[in-house]
């Protein structure tokens, strides 16, 4: 055999079975494997079972050549993954078209994986680059509706991660299990910034007023939920599609006000009548405004704040999504210190509060 191949082509001569998985691996690799089946030590087929088993080796076509002659040597040899199977005595000519026809074969599925990869690398990138987009026209929106009242940013991020860690706990829970995936928690995760996106739609003489509401103005208020989910939908409609993240973007602007008893806005929703997602993310609003410094106001302590959150369970909120955040509260802790507002941050918001009531006197 060597004889015949060595004047066309390069060759590696292995010994043993041992000897040629070594070869095999060596850089460059071998085009193609010629094989025997009977060696000392470890067999062709034992040889070949480990080949395939390699990522790094199964592409590789290996064509035993052996003595090995019945029908159900050469059906074995090719059900593990042989490309050829050659009998002996061999023919030199038929031995060398078989041999190029493998490599011939090789260099077009080489060329294929290739292509693959490529555009396997290719759609990744893009993929990346439009997950990339979609996250920043998020936060835009969400930033735009904060600058019109007294949160600063740093109220999206502590919500949004609060929502991801609470869907998270939840996700093994028999009632939510089926809902909370992997996908929809990280869709949960990039909608809950616009839970807010209303209240752009409000008034800045109602919005930016830091004293109680009165009872015509709190109505107006509560328009903020309307006004967010038909934000988001217009946006749909401009695309052209319902878009997934969307869709809970939707359900979280429109129904986080919503109470487990039924005495929420806007639609007075009960039970499990009100969007898991929207369950979720009144859980992390109203921790987040109850130890949040404000403008107007100090942050509560904490451990007021998880006592009515406590107080809540089965009229407020969900009696389940109470005990998973009871479960959770030092990492809920955890988040608001990473993301607290510094002195800086409360100092730029009133300072944007100041122009933005100048701007309603003028």
């Amino acid at each position: 055999m060597s004889s015949l191949l060595k004047g066309t082509y390069r060759l590696k001569v292995a010994n043993s079975g041992d000897k040629a998985l070594v070869y095999a691996k060596l850089d460059p690799q071998p085009d193609v494997i010629l094989l025997d089946v009977m060696m000392p030590g470890m067999s062709g087929y034992e040889v070949i079972k480990k080949l395939k088993a390699d990522p790094a080796t199964r592409a590789i076509p290996v064509i035993f050549l052996t003595a090995m002659a019945s029908a159900e040597d050469e059906r074995r040899g090719l059900e593990m993954g042989a490309a050829d199977y050659i009998t002996k005595p061999i023919s030199p000519a038929t031995m060398l078209a078989r041999v190029r026809t493998q490599l011939e074969n090789k260099v077009v599925a080489d060329f294929l994986r290739d292509q693959n990869l490529f555009l396997e690398a290719q759609v990744q990138r893009r993929s990346g680059e439009l997950s990339a987009i979609q996250d920043v026209t998020i936060l835009a929106m969400a930033s735009l509706a904060e600058t019109r009242d007294s949160d600063t940013g740093n109220h999206i991020r502590r919500t949004q991660h609060y929502v991801k860690q609470l869907a998270l706990k939840l996700s093994t829970h028999p009632r939510f299990g089926y809902f909370l995936t992997p996908e929809t928690i990280e869709m949960l995760y990039k909608s809950a910034p616009l839970h807010d996106i209303g209240k752009v739609g409000i008034p800045d003489r109602i919005l930016l007023k830091p004293g109680r509401f009165t009872p015509d103005e709190f109505e107006i208020m509560k328009t903020h939920t309307t006004l967010g989910r038909d934000a988001i939908a217009a946006a749909e409609r401009q695309l052209g599609m319902e878009v997934d993240f969307l869709r809970f973007a939707k359900e979280i602007a429109y129904g986080h006000q919503e109470k487990w008893d039924g005495s929420g806005y806007p639609l007075g929703l009960a039970g499990d009548a009100i969007p898991i997602s929207a369950r979720l993310m009144a859980v992390a609003d109203v921790y987040d405004a109850l130890i949040s410094r404000r403008v107007y106001k100090e942050g509560m302590p904490h451990e007021k704040a998880v006592a009515i959150i406590q107080e809540g369970r089965g009229s407020h909120f969900d009696p389940d999504m109470v005990d998973a955040f009871m479960d959770l509260q030092e990492t809920f802790q955890a988040i608001a210190q990473r993301y607290g507002d510094s002195d800086d941050d409360l100092t730029a918001k009133v300072t944007q509060m100041a122009r933005l009531q100048d701007l309603g006197a003028a």
